[in-house]
């Protein structure tokens, strides 16, 4: 996979995890506990973004 369609990919998976969020956090039912773990895989594809990101650039 190259680095491109693997940062799309990530992306994608990013999107996906803030519909989620945003369609959880609607329902007044919402669990703390799968809020919190929802944000904190967003977290972590972000993180994972950014470094794929800097690295590609540092690559130019």
């Amino acid at each position: 996979m190259s680095l491109q369609s693997h940062l799309a990919e990530l992306e994608k998976r990013h999107e996906a995890l803030d519909r989620q969020l945003s369609q959880i956090v609607a329902r007044p039912s919402s669990q703390d506990e799968e809020i919190a773990e929802l944000k904190r895989r967003k977290l972590q594809l972000k993180d994972q973004i950014e470094r794929l990101r800097a690295n590609r650039s540092s690559l130019h």
